[in-house]
């Protein structure tokens, strides 16, 4: 069922629920406040489900939790789930470690096209930053002021940029990077009926360019993906990344490859099954 919603948020999670509550917190205070959340969690026990009610209880923000028991790393079974549930026809994914800035929503929606999607990048926040961040330090949006992240620490390159406050300064960088639009995970929206037409994303892939695969089919289906990645901003709190696996990557990329060779738009291992 459709809604008037302007756009579900998807966040992806997995046992990080310090990380969630910083990121659902970021959310609540959205200069766009016309959308709802749906947690996609991968298995996580119940600390993270405690988050998500408290929030709950104190935000006006609708949110659905859907999630699915521990067996490794299935984020995009999750994500199947989490988009079947979502109410609104523009979607917006990111993840439980990205902390996004108060415009984020608000700027997704301003950019979105029909037969676009918009991919956006984020910015990588030292182990000791992440660690100090707060509420009060999200709420008065310090995590994406540069000077205040310099005087914190944060190494002084060039992808501050990314923070950039300036529309002519986000446009211009947005159209000379070297980087591809592609379906990025982290940061990234389109539209549920576009995500649907390839069938979503492709349940046997597991860690390592599982959303890159989804984007693919898309474009192979006519959707360009549009570079916003200095205008929708957000910033990735460091973690590890125990999930890795060589084995996994391979079949990925072996998938990946035969959608580019056979210019797939379909996969039979996505939502319908």
């Amino acid at each position: 069922m459709q809604s008037d919603l302007k756009a579900s948020v998807i966040i992806s999670t997995y046992n990080q629920p310090e990380w969630l509550e910083l990121v659902l917190h970021s959310y609540g205070i959205q200069t766009e406040m016309d959308f709802e959340i749906i947690i996609a969690d991968d298995g996580s026990d119940e600390r993270t489900k405690r988050v998500i009610d408290k929030f709950s209880a104190e935000s006006k923000l609708n949110v659905t939790y859907v999630w699915q028991k521990d067996e490794g790393f299935q984020k995009t079974k999750i994500l199947n789930k989490a988009i079947l549930a979502s109410n609104a026809d523009y979607l917006i994914f990111t993840d439980g470690d990205c902390i996004a800035r108060e415009d984020f929503v608000k700027t997704h929606l301003s950019l979105k096209r029909k037969n676009n999607a918009l991919s956006g990048g984020y910015f990588k926040l030292t182990k000791k930053i992440s660690n100090s961040i707060t509420k009060d330090i999200i709420s008065e949006q310090k995590c994406f002021d540069r000077d205040w992240l310099l005087a914190k620490g944060q190494p002084k390159t060039f992808k501050l940029n990314k923070l950039t406050t300036s529309d002519f300064k986000s446009r211009f960088l947005n159209a000379i990077t070297p980087t591809k639009a592609t379906f990025d995970g982290m940061n990234v929206s389109c539209y549920k009926s576009d995500i649907l037409a390839v069938n979503g994303f492709d349940e046997r892939m597991q860690y390592g360019g599982e959303d890159r695969e989804v984007g693919e089919r898309m474009m192979n289906n006519g959707i360009k993906f549009l570079q916003v990645r200095y205008s929708a901003i957000c910033v990735h709190l460091h973690h590890d990344r125990p999930y890795r696996n060589t084995e996994a990557e391979v079949l990925n990329q072996q998938i990946r490859a035969t959608t580019k060779r056979e210019k797939a738009k379909w996969t039979v291992f996505g939502i319908k099954t």
